[in-house]
């Protein structure tokens, strides 16, 4: 294995920051749901559904709260996907390292 992990580790620090956006707008996102989905319920109350599973009903399907349920599972898409490229890019340098320590422990033999 002559690959130089260079270009992984390179790869984990210049994605940083793009995995701490991608963290942070799905965190972002959960949490806005449940105040979107406490508006809702609210202007649903407001508008005359009285029972609170009658808001709750309005509330979850309303194209306001849908519209947060598509940005949140893109949100989670992009996550996922830089999560794993760093996993891909951690496990590249895990196994670089191993190939040294074995090829350096063949050398002491």
């Amino acid at each position: 294995m002559s690959e130089d992990p260079q270009g992984a580790i390179n790869f984990i620090r210049d994605n940083a920051t793009a995995i701490a956006k991608a963290r942070a707008e799905r965190v972002y996102l959960e949490e806005f749901k449940k105040t979107q989905r406490a508006l809702l319920m609210k202007e649903a109350e407001e508008a005359g559904a009285g029972a609170l599973a009658a808001q709750e009903r309005d509330a979850l399907a309303h194209p306001k709260y849908i519209e947060v349920l598509n940005g949140l599972r893109v949100a989670v898409e992009n996550e996922e996907k830089l999560r794993w490229l760093m996993v891909a890019a951690q496990v590249k340098v895990e196994v670089w390292r191993s190939y040294e320590a074995s090829k350096r422990a063949e050398m002491n033999l």
